[in-house]
């Protein structure tokens, strides 16, 4: 695949082209192309998400002074969840780039989002390997940090799981309880999906990279669905 133009599109040109195809490969492709010589791209992102938690946490302290560690902690978490980063891949045009097996390439719920979310932190891992830090600072500054003012202008950053138990206790009486129902994926990237319920009513699923992402995923989820 020729990776020429995505590479225009974030202004950065790998040394290496090895470490942009192996950003973009996901485990599944080479289950069908062994003969492929590629890498999948599940180690450079487990390095991705340590210079993304890194590059956002040193913005964050700089940019709020007098911000208490917990109000960084949480617009951080706003800023690099699932939802945020996999936005940003899509806008990015990732998703055509991505190397798919069959049956994935043909997925594009809540799965496809987690995948893309993953390849963005492997990008980053990338150009850290690739260019160093300042690259991938770059990268990462250009992508997510005008997210900022919206999330803590709209709360955004607020616990969904605190919302809705405030807002059901409030408004119906009853506590949300979470249940997980269901877990795939290998152990090193599992996928669960948990249901949360208000009484006897299921009200939504979320689904997430941990139990805790999951559970937070179903609360925001129920939120919407209950209009609060």
């Amino acid at each position: 695949m020729d990776f020429g133009p995505f590479e225009e599109k974030i202004g950065y040109a790998f040394a290496d082209k090895r470490f942009i195809e192996q950003a973009f490969t996901h485990r599944s492709y080479l289950n069908e192309n062994r003969a492929a010589g590629r890498e999948h791209n599940e180690r450079i992102e487990f390095l991705g998400d340590a210079v993304l938690e890194l590059v956002v946490t040193e913005y964050l302290f700089a940019k709020y002074p007098e911000k208490p560690e917990g109000d960084l902690t949480a617009y951080r978490a706003a800023l690099v969840n699932t939802i945020s980063i996999a936005d940003a891949a899509t806008k990015l045009g990732m998703n055509d780039f991505l190397l798919l097996s069959r049956g994935e390439s043909r997925d594009i719920g809540r799965a496809r989002q987690i995948i893309l979310a993953n390849a963005f932190e492997a990008l980053i891992g990338a150009i850290y390997l690739d260019g160093g830090y300042e690259p991938a600072k770059k990268f990462i500054g250009e992508q997510l940090f005008h997210k900022t003012d919206d999330v803590v202008a709209n709360r955004l950053w607020q616990d969904a799981k605190s919302k809705l138990q405030e807002l059901s206790q409030e408004k119906t009486g009853h506590t949300p309880t979470y249940n997980l129902v269901n877990q795939t994926g290998p152990d090193h990237d599992k996928t669960f999906t948990t249901a949360v319920s208000l009484g006897e009513e299921r009200v939504a699923l979320g689904e997430g990279r941990s139990k805790q992402e999951a559970e937070q995923d179903a609360a925001q989820k129920a939120l919407a669905a209950k209009g609060w």
